[in-house]
Parts: structure tokens; C-alpha cells; sequence
């Protein structure tokens, strides 16, 4: 009985180990729950401040909580290295988050799914943020399914990933 393994090709091997390695700047995504205690924002804040302080490029979303933290972080670091890209229209956004964002020189709105609800807007924007970026920093909840799909997309696309849990 003989059983066929799915094995990854050498490609993806090289692809991956070629990224991991890369020592000049790349796109990370970097991705999370709105709902984060304010320690572990300062710790997101750092990171995406050392990130973009070292030459690399942040895509995140416009979220409050981790997304914040991450713009926080990129725009103190330097702001042109950071791209934020929204669900929906700004218009949509939280107030408290329309304020920071309006500081963000590359904002991309989605307008268009302005109809659709946060959770299906916020599944398809992931989406978009995954494409353009080489690896994905996310922060979540074990039962953060939005964020464990992106995850499982990025995957898909041969993204290097790592995941933090807060939970």
C-alpha cells in the first residue's frame, strides 16, 4: 500500500529561505485584535518603530489596538515607509482612529466595501495587505478568525508568518 506525501516543492524552499536571509529591506505586514491590552501596544509600537527604523517597509490596517500601535510606531520611525490600508472608506473608521490616520501619507481607502459588513471588509483588505508584503507579523486571539484566515492566506501565498497569541 503505498501512500502519496504532499511534500512542499524546492522552489517554495528556496523562495522562503531566500527572504528569510535577505538582509536589506522587505514589506512586513504587520496585522492584530483590536482588543490589546495598552503593555503589550507599547511592545507592538516598538517593534514596528525598530522595523521601520531598520529600512523596512510596514503595511498594517487602521484598526484601534494592535493596527494603532503599529502606526504609532512606523510614523515615529519614519512616515514614509508606511502604508496603511483600510476596509472601507475613512468616513468608516472609528473616531478616535480618523485622526491618526489623517497624519498617514500613504492611505489607501476601500470605498467599495463600504456596504459590506467590518468583518467581511476586513477578510478582503487582509487579503490585499497579505499580497503586497513578503512576511506577516499578526497578533491574535485563538478565536480571532478574521486574523487565523489571513494567517492561513498568507500561507497560501508562501508568506513568512509568525503568529503571536495573546490568549
Amino acid at each position: 500500500m503505498s501512500q502519496s506525501i504532499d511534500l512542499p516543492k524546492v522552489d517554495d524552499f528556496l523562495q522562503e529561505l531566500a527572504t528569510i536571509q535577505q538582509t536589506g529591506s522587505k514589506r512586513i505586514a504587520l496585522l492584530g485584535s483590536r482588543h490589546v491590552p495598552i503593555t503589550h501596544q507599547h511592545l507592538i509600537e516598538m517593534m514596528s518603530y525598530a522595523l521601520v527604523l531598520s529600512g523596512n517597509r510596514l503595511i498594517t490596517s487602521g484598526a484601534t489596538g494592535t493596527n494603532s500601535a503599529a502606526i504609532r510606531g512606523a510614523m515615529r520611525a519614519d512616515p514614509n515607509l508606511l502604508t496603511v490600508i483600510l476596509p472601507q472608506s475613512l468616513e468608516r473608521q472609528p473616531r478616535e482612529s480618523r485622526e491618526q490616520l489623517a497624519q498617514v501619507m500613504h492611505l489607501v481607502e476601500n470605498p467599495e466595501n463600504d456596504s459590506l459588513t467590518l468583518a467581511e471588509a476586513s477578510a478582503l483588505c487582509n487579503l490585499e495587505i497579505v499580497s503586497r508584503c513578503q512576511q506577516l507579523i499578526c497578533f491574535a486571539f485563538h478565536d480571532s478568525q478574521t486574523l487565523l484566515k489571513t494567517c492561513q492566506d498568507a500561507e497560501e501565498q508562501r508568506r513568512i508568518i509568525t503568529l503571536f497569541y495573546f490568549d
